[in-house]
């Protein structure tokens, strides 16, 4: 079947003026999947502001004006269009950047659940939405980590990162029926990155998860017990910074880097 919306992605790919103008040598690289809005947007700010080479895809960079803001300031960042289901797109991507080594690949598109449906028995769930957390969610990352891993494997840092949640762990998740398909595809995306590592160990890469906290990212709701993204990312990037290969195949906290379990 022909897809228009993979034909207009692939495209877009095509016509973007060559980015990688814009990433100097002699600076880390950091590759990031939803950085639109919340805490990937989060994260590029405040790796721009390390002064890193920043890779910032978005599904709609042409409404992301906060990303295209932070472009517009950060002479190395790169704004590219990808939805992490569109894997001809992501090849596309991979293709383009090719000879560019990734210190971090870092995979924060997902599909998170909107208040009102959070709590919905099982006779709620909705399935279409259910099969697209897990395209979004799990199987992204783990297609941007099979094209992406060369590029990982000539960087100096070699690291792999996931963001996870503490919602698909089956120690630390909520005892209660909710979130049925994110639940699920976190857990799925755990269970596919720790998979993983068993394999990029051998090639000296680093796959970790990581779990943000509980971070308030909708405009206009606030949990009591929610911090900010930007908080959730200055905390992460000091785990970030202190993860070694020993830390391969680990699932962690954002506060402290304490192991989470399964």
């Amino acid at each position: 079947m022909f897809h228009w919306r993979q034909l207009a992605m692939s495209l877009l790919l095509a016509l973007a003026l060559p980015a990688q103008a814009a990433l100097e040598a002699g600076h880390p690289t950091v590759l990031i999947t939803g950085a639109n809005r919340g805490i990937g947007l989060e994260f590029v700010r405040q790796f721009a502001e390390r002064g890193w080479n920043v890779i910032a895809t978005a599904r709609k960079p042409e409404r992301a004006d906060e990303l295209n803001a932070l472009a517009a300031s950060h002479p190395r960042v790169v704004v590219e269009p990808l939805d992490v289901t569109d894997h001809p797109a992501i090849e596309a991507l991979g293709r383009k950047y090719a000879d560019q080594p990734i210190d971090i690949l870092l995979s924060n598109a997902a599909i998170t659940p909107r208040y009102k449906s959070a709590f919905k028995r099982v006779k709620g769930v909705d399935f279409d939405m259910a099969r697209r957390s897990y395209e979004v969610n799990a199987l992204g990352p783990l297609k941007m980590a099979q094209v992406f891993m060369p590029q990982v494997e000539a960087s100096q840092q070699k690291k792999i990162i996931a963001m996870s949640s503490k919602a698909g762990s089956f120690a630390l998740g909520p005892k209660m029926p909710m979130m049925y398909s994110y639940r699920a595809s976190k857990a799925a995306l755990n269970m596919l990155m720790y998979t993983l590592s068993f394999e990029t160990a051998k090639k000296g890469v680093t796959v970790t998860l990581l779990s943000p906290g509980t971070v308030n990212t909708t405009p206009g709701f606030k949990m009591p017990q929610g911090i900010s993204p930007e908080e959730s990312v200055r905390k992460m990037l000091k785990v970030i910074d202190s993860i070694t290969p020993a830390n391969n195949g680990q699932f962690l906290n954002y506060e402290n880097g304490e192991v989470i379990p399964w």
